[in-house]
């Protein structure tokens, strides 16, 4: 629990495969996120968020589930400093030229489309994951560990998981919380 990062984050839009965000999760949670956003414009919040795939991930960490793109970006606007969309266009940044240990929520939309222009548009800036293959892009729970290593490397190299970084309001509650799971 010491080693939860209170300013990454992760937004997830319009994903289609529960599977897909459950694995997410337990990359998320292995780097020490705490908070997850999940923005479902299209109706198919899902209930259960596959279990086999994520370990049951989703208990260690505050999912946030919103219908409005503008609602969601509000919310985690009041939090995280800069929103960076992986989204392929002219001016994406390099993943690997990102200043990751900064405070920052990383949006990665669906399987098949990608993050929505509305999302890119209301993020600070758009960034790729960069490749040399024929195909273009990755599958998001590839993506989403791939990019949230980076961060882990670089929050690391910055001394971010040498002591606890959640205020002490922060602790006592996750602490209440998960206490409450264990049981």
């Amino acid at each position: 629990m010491q080693h939860r990062q209170p300013d990454l984050s992760l937004i997830f839009e319009n994903v289609h495969d529960p599977h897909n965000i459950a694995a997410v999760l337990r990359s998320a949670d292995a780097v020490g996120v705490q908070e997850v956003y999940i923005l479902d414009t299209r109706n198919t919040l899902f209930s259960k968020l596959g279990k086999k795939s994520s370990s049951s991930a989703s208990k260690w960490l505050d999912i946030h589930h919103f219908r409005n793109t503008k609602e969601c970006f509000a919310a985690v606007r009041e939090k995280y400093k800069r929103i960076a969309s992986t989204r392929l266009s002219e001016g994406s940044v390099d993943l690997y030229d990102l200043n990751l240990s900064d405070p920052i929520a990383l949006v990665f939309g669906n399987e098949h489309e990608g993050v929505s222009e509305e999302a890119a548009a209301l993020s600070d800036f758009n960034f790729i994951i960069p490749q040399v293959g024929m195909i273009q892009s990755l599958n998001i729970s590839v993506a989403c560990a791939v990019t949230l290593y980076e961060a882990y490397r670089q929050r690391s190299l910055k001394g971010h998981y040498k002591q606890s970084r959640l205020s002490d309001a922060a602790f006592q509650t996750a602490l209440r919380k998960w206490s409450g799971l264990a049981s």
